[in-house]
């Protein structure tokens, strides 16, 4: 009878022993890698092109130039991907840009916005100031008109021959829910803009040239230029139909160049799976 129990301990002693030698399964190491469109993270997409990328993950940094923004009233929230900028009325970060971005030729700038809806005038979403024009070297913004199922998206960008405007673009349902916002410009003449990585309008505008930013000044983020205190141009104050982003914006990139549909629908794929 001990002789018995001798075997069935030694048995055990056996399983045991043999079960540490494996490791746990994981039923996850057995999936694929993930491939969106052939990249598997937002680093690799045009990494020779990124200038500037603010992931606000409770900071204002610029990962690219590793400089801060200067904040004015905002605030961190949950982003699309770790942290984001939450922004309040009359609140707005400000970022000195280098010739990196003051000097760009062909752009693409993209962002995720999760906001209300602009029911106290236009809002600024991300600028490139000018310090001497109504309006900025690069404005994007939701213009006036919304309803509480529409936005109505414009876009301001100035080159060698004069301003080009895009919009005004109705965006339907994409209030209080994160949206992916994205323009560029090929630095010859076609500008795409993009909503959730779909493109929704191609503009050709014959002659307009390579970019050529006129007196630019402090990138803003969450209002128009004109919204700052003191108004960062000479050429007016704030006015009573613009407003401020209370909401979220998260993941603002731009790259010196214009980024394929295929780029940009595979970074929007990944940033939304926090890749």
């Amino acid at each position: 009878m001990q002789f018995r129990y001798s075997s069935y301990a030694i048995l055990a002693a056996a399983v045991l022993l043999l079960s540490a030698c494996y490791k746990k399964f994981d039923a996850g190491s057995y999936a694929p890698a993930l491939s969106i469109d052939g990249y598997s993270s937002t680093s690799e997409i045009a990494p020779g092109n990124l200038v500037a990328y603010w992931g606000f993950n409770g900071n204002l940094v610029d990962s690219v130039s590793k400089t801060a923004c200067d904040n004015s009233g905002t605030s961190f929230a949950q982003g699309i991907k770790g942290g984001a900028l939450k922004g309040a009325d009359k609140s707005y970060a400000l970022f000195s840009p280098g010739s990196s971005i003051t000097g760009l030729k062909a752009f693409t700038l993209t962002m995720w916005v999760n906001a209300p809806q602009n029911t106290d005038g236009m809002v600024g979403l991300v600028s490139l100031s000018n310090t001497k024009s109504f309006w900025g070297n690069i404005d994007i913004f939701f213009e006036n008109g919304s309803t509480d199922s529409k936005a109505i998206l414009k876009a301001h960008v100035t080159g060698q021959h004069g301003d080009g405007w895009l919009g005004n673009y109705e965006v339907m349902n994409i209030w209080k829910i994160w949206t992916n916002i994205a323009v560029s410009y090929n630095g010859v003449d076609t500008f795409r803009v993009y909503v959730n990585g779909q493109k929704i309008d191609t503009k050709v505008n014959i002659g307009f040239g390579q970019l050529a930013f006129a007196n630019p000044g402090k990138m803003v983020f969450g209002t128009s230029q004109f919204q700052t205190v003191p108004s960062i141009t000479s050429a007016t104050d704030a006015q009573p139909w613009a407003s401020y982003l209370t909401g979220t914006l998260d993941e603002v990139r731009i790259y010196n160049k214009a980024l394929s549909d295929k780029e940009v629908g595979a970074l929007v794929k990944l940033e939304g799976r926090g890749k």
